[in-house]
């Protein structure tokens, strides 16, 4: 059962290497950096950790191809690669907040479609060309130093990326997610692309992974969970088909985030923070990560703050939830 940690990219050099080691030393299977809109660039802290480390898979979660081209997207995984001695991934998704530098992704599925063609084909060394809609790549163009297709892992919530990961994708991250239910539904929505490009949707791994705080004060890791997750609820909250809101919640989220307040997590009830964040103390931690394991999830990623402090916070995931954990539970897969 591959469990991984997600890094904000808003750290200090040498951080990051430090925090990858110590995931490796705690038995981690990777670490993926974010690359949310007007944090720093992905690729400098993956070298890092590519630099400190020797076995945990790296990538990032997700490149945006509606900023970045999937050229660059494409060369800067296969410099990750190469750095990290061949454990990289390459994600990809539409993200969020673009509105604020005058982006306006227009069918983003076919874009992203589009995208993962283009980086397929120039990864993978052949010089077979690619024609696209958008994105045209000539017979007999390669990287210098690079002819291996890396493993894509796409992040959606809704059913027309879901499908393009089903088609596609080695994986799919519903980002800021700890719902169990969201697993089923997932894969169903997986097997419409895996249909039509014969593939089986139990082959396309379906990950979760959301905010996570974790203290062994339970009440000081949910309130500081509260905090992290109002900005990222005000855009993946509705994308949730089976859970039903408060009908005030969402709204008045926004309204206290547009107003500069800090408190605008401290509305979002109980049953709520556990569908869109791992917050508590190790027990809580453990038993919705469980529940997801059993649920069916192929991997859970828990996501930065991870605690009070950093580093802490992940030595208590490693060491008070890991070996809790039981893959046995879960139902045998079709995989």
């Amino acid at each position: 059962m591959p469990i991984s940690l997600g890094l904000q990219t808003d750290k200090a050099r040498g951080a990051y290497a430090e925090l990858a080691v110590l995931a490796e030393e705690l038995d981690f299977d990777g670490v993926s950096v974010f690359s949310d809109l007007l944090y720093q660039s992905s690729i400098v802290p993956l070298i890092e950790m590519a630099w400190a480390t020797e076995r945990i898979r790296l990538g990032c979660a997700c490149w945006n191809p509606f900023t970045l081209h999937p050229y660059e997207i494409a060369n800067q995984a296969a410099l990750l690669d190469e750095h990290s001695g061949g454990r990289a991934y390459v994600g990809l998704a539409r993200g969020s907040w673009l509105d604020g530098i005058g982006v306006q992704p227009k069918r983003p599925v076919a874009h992203l479609r589009d995208a993962v063609g283009f980086i397929d084909a120039l990864l993978e060394g052949e010089g077979r060309g690619y024609e696209g809609p958008t994105f045209r790549l000539d017979e007999g163009v390669r990287l210098v130093t690079h002819s291996r297709r890396l493993p894509i892992l796409v992040g959606s919530w809704g059913p027309l990326g879901a499908a393009l990961a089903g088609e596609r994708a080695d994986e799919i991250k519903i980002g800021g997610c700890a719902n169990p239910a969201m697993i089923g539904v997932t894969r169903e929505r997986l097997r419409v692309g895996a249909d039509s490009a014969g593939r089986r949707a139990e082959d396309i791994g379906v990950v979760l992974g959301a905010v996570t705080v974790i203290d062994g004060d339970r009440d000081a890791a949910r309130s500081l969970a509260r905090r992290e997750v109002a900005m990222y609820l005000d855009v993946i909250a509705e994308l949730d088909p089976t859970v039903q809101l408060p009908p005030d919640l969402i709204p008045t989220i926004r309204e206290r985030i547009r107003d500069g307040r800090d408190d605008a997590g401290e509305i979002i009830p109980d049953d709520v923070l556990d569908l869109f964040a791992f917050a508590g103390d190790p027990d809580d931690i453990a038993a919705q990560a469980q529940g997801l394991i059993d649920a069916g999830v192929d991997r859970i990623e828990f996501g930065t703050p991870h605690g009070t402090d950093e580093a802490e916070g992940i030595r208590l995931l490693g060491r008070e939830v890991l070996p809790r954990l039981s893959p046995a539970r879960r139902p045998a897969p079709g995989r």
